[in-house]
């Protein structure tokens, strides 16, 4: 009976290995494709955040001379 309880003690603690390991690919591929994302629209995340930069400081700073 010893034996048994120490297969299924065993199997279950593969089963645990196997569930991280699965949970650890899937954050891999979570992790690349926002990389991905971030790298793909970089260039026009950093040309919209410039013209917005710009239109704030000439349409909404202060009069001269006040």
């Amino acid at each position: 009976m010893t034996k048994i309880t120490n297969i299924i003690g065993a199997f279950a603690r593969e089963e645990d290995g196997i569930a991280l390991s699965e949970y650890l690919v899937l954050l891999g591929l979570l992790v690349g494709g926002v990389i991905a994302a971030v790298t793909a629209v970089g260039g026009n995340l950093s040309s919209a955040w410039t013209s917005w930069g710009t239109w704030f400081g000439t349409e909404l700073s202060a009069p001269a001379g006040t």
